[in-house]
């Protein structure tokens, strides 16, 4: 998960600090993420995958396979 999310991070163009402000949280938060030491509520996946235009099941594969 945290490697796909900072992968469509950087393809965008995108710094942490502007995908914390797309997504309405901080840097920190985006940071945490990505270095997999957390991963985002439900509602945050939706907003990623809405942003990205990615399957959240494909940016959170990780995470989805650790909660089943």
């Amino acid at each position: 998960m945290a490697t796909k999310l900072k992968v469509l991070r950087a393809e965008h163009n995108l710094t942490q600090e502007d995908l914390a402000e797309i997504l309405g949280t901080n840097q920190k938060v985006i940071s945490t993420w990505e270095s997999g030491k957390s991963v985002p509520r439900p509602a945050m996946m939706q907003k990623i995958e809405d942003y990205f235009h990615v399957p959240k099941e494909e940016i959170f594969f990780i995470a989805f396979n650790y909660l089943n």
